[in-house]
């Protein structure tokens, strides 16, 4: 090797270690003002066990945001392990942008009021004084959940509220801009949903923007157990479900507020308990309609599609889901569409939480 490129090559790996160097020290001050943000955001709720500072970013270790009184359950999130890793454009732009946020262990609780409303995280998102104060813009380009777990507690239904239980749910999605949510967001996530007897699956895949609603969704549920579903199935006087199973494949696609979303589920293996007299129903579908159907084929399958636009006063969701079920159903099982609708509606308005 001659002199002058012995040179030139001492010279670019000192310079690349330089550039290495400097972007390490980014990070790390980035990552710095990303801890003082953090101590800011979760709140007096919230504990935190370890928190480590590292080349490349941030791990918070053992998070815990209790709950405030009277929220169902003891905690509104947990969280083994949280790694994020800041982007370098945060140290020069007004708005924070995390290259990744991965989450291992995490634990959330949901809860549906009496009224329908959905609630998340109100340690957060309910603070007082934060309603109408600017919001710094956060980028979250990718979020990775590694064996989380949500309890979904929904007062709507019944009393006691009716709690389901998904474990082992994997997700990865992006890129998150908040507070706006104006960009369209990659979803893949896969959860067992569990039940007395048996556990069953639920899978998504698609796109989101929630600010404008447009989305291409895939959703799948496969042998979920019928009796975790049951307060969406039954009214009170309508006996109970011994067992049985439940499949849903259901592709959404929003487009300039439009709706379409052909689906199909599957009743398979479906046992009453014993109930009222020859004119006790089953979601608003005469009993011995639904167990002549079920003796017959062993399972029950319905297709059905929502149609309409989502901006339109006069489109409702639950009646629609409730019209085009209830038809299948009827269709399925070989009964007239009197009295069908309002049960179907109360099982689909449960399962999609509208």
């Amino acid at each position: 090797m001659t002199p002058l490129l012995r040179h030139r090559l001492l010279a670019g790996l000192a310079l690349a270690a330089a550039l290495v160097l400097l972007v390490l020290a980014g990070l790390r001050v980035a990552g710095a003002r990303l801890e003082a943000v953090l101590e800011e955001a979760l709140g007096p709720r919230a504990q935190v066990g370890r928190v480590a500072l590292g080349l490349t970013g941030l791990e918070l270790r053992d998070l815990r945001i209790a709950a405030a009184p009277g929220w169902p359950a003891s905690d509104e999130l947990r969280a083994a392990r949280i790694h994020l890793r800041p982007a370098l454009s945060s140290l020069w732009t007004g708005r924070w942008t995390i290259a990744s946020l991965e989450v291992d262990g995490a634990y959330l609780s949901l809860l549906r009021t009496r009224q329908g409303r959905l609630r998340l995280l109100p340690a957060l998102l309910e603070r007082p004084g934060t309603a109408g104060a600017p919001a710094t813009a956060v980028e979250l380009e990718q979020v990775v959940l590694n064996g989380a777990a949500i309890d979904f507690i929904d007062a709507s239904v019944r009393q006691p509220a009716h709690r389901l239980r998904l474990e082992a749910l994997d997700a990865r999605l992006g890129p998150l801009v908040l507070p706006a949510l104006d960009e369209a967001m990659q979803i893949e996530l896969q959860a067992r949903l569990k039940g007395p007897h048996r556990d069953g699956t639920l899978a998504i895949a698609g796109s989101l923007n929630a600010a404008t609603r447009d989305a291409q969704l895939e959703s799948r549920v496969h042998g979920v157990d019928l009796q975790a579903l049951q307060p969406y199935l039954l009214k009170a006087d309508e006996g109970g479900v011994k067992r049985g199973t439940l499949d849903l494949v259901l592709e959404a696609s929003v487009r300039g507020q439009r709706l379409h979303a052909p689906g199909r589920l599957t009743l398979t293996g479906l046992e009453l308990s014993p109930a009222g007299g020859l004119l006790s129903t089953f979601a608003g579908v005469p009993r011995q309609a639904v167990l002549a159907a079920m003796a017959r084929d062993g399972r029950i399958e319905l297709r059905f599609t929502l149609e309409g636009r989502l901006d339109d006063p006069a489109f409702s969701l639950d009646e629609n889901l409730a019209t085009r079920l209830a038809g299948g159903l009827a269709e399925a099982v070989g009964v007239s569409l009197g009295g069908v609708v309002e049960g179907v509606g109360g099982m689909i308005k449960g399962l999609f939480g509208r």
